[in-house]
């Protein structure tokens, strides 16, 4: 399991390749080869670390960006990243 800390830097994975599709983004993992989809906050979060961000910078994004608690969001945010680290999607410093 990758730990993901609030002052852990994120960046996108080179073993990866994305694209917009309306609303959504869509993303595959050469490594793996799998599909994966974003919707909504996750596709705002994707379209954010097209340049690494400190898990910090991401997390004051969103809670600017959507009427969410700051607490609740840096659950979901965490696991989330967390996630997408261990499909190999981002790469967390």
């Amino acid at each position: 399991m990758v730990n993901v800390l609030m002052d852990s830097t994120i960046m996108r994975s080179s073993d990866q390749v994305s694209t917009s599709l309306g609303e959504e983004v869509v993303i595959l993992s050469l490594k793996s080869e799998e599909y994966f989809g974003l919707k909504d906050v996750g596709a705002y979060i994707w379209n954010i670390i097209q340049e690494p961000k400190t898990v910090k910078d991401i997390l004051e994004a969103i809670v600017n960006e959507y009427d969410v608690e700051p607490e609740r969001c840096k659950g979901d945010l965490l696991a989330l990243l967390e996630q997408l680290a261990e499909e190999g999607i981002i790469e967390v410093m």
